[in-house]
């Protein structure tokens, strides 16, 4: 079992509905739920939306490959309504994201995965809930912990 730390975002929706079917999911076909921080409304990154996010990390512990869980997450997100536009460049509103921002205490690159999160470390909506959680975990790559790395952002 390896211990997973997904972000949840939501700025569609009924974004609460949404995240308790999220974790319903994930909880049912990527491994067991064990703990789940507080619930952050954060404004949108890297795009203009009327819609504020909805952000809470899950943590999980999985027996599913880095790419099997990507796999799952993306079945997930289609599952509650998100919809990827390819020819859109950037980001835009969705129902439902799920990233995987540590998978354990490793770095991993394959073509479908990528952690630790490429952009964690310039994201406060994803390391606000991550220093509730898990502040002294060390990111893998930088040497810092969680809470280090949003005091330097």
């Amino acid at each position: 079992m390896t211990r997973c730390y997904l972000l949840f975002g939501s700025n569609q929706g009924d974004k609460e509905a949404l995240l308790e079917q999220a974790c319903a999911l994930i909880n049912k076909r990527c491994g067991l739920l064990v703990e789940r921080s507080s619930a952050y409304l954060t404004e949108p990154w890297g795009f203009e939306a009327d819609e504020w996010f909805l952000n809470e990390l899950l943590v999980v512990e999985t027996e599913l490959e880095p790419d099997a869980l990507m796999d799952t997450l993306l079945g997930i997100e289609a599952e509650l309504g998100r919809v990827r536009y390819p020819e859109v460049q950037g980001y835009t509103s969705r129902t439902v994201d799920l990233d995987i921002l540590y998978y354990g205490d490793k770095v991993i690159h394959t073509e479908k995965v990528i952690v630790p999160h490429p952009r964690l470390h310039l994201r406060k909506f994803a390391l606000e809930p991550l220093c509730e959680v898990i502040p002294d975990f060390l990111h893998p790559v930088f040497n810092l912990s969680q809470t280090q790395l949003l005091e330097k952002l």
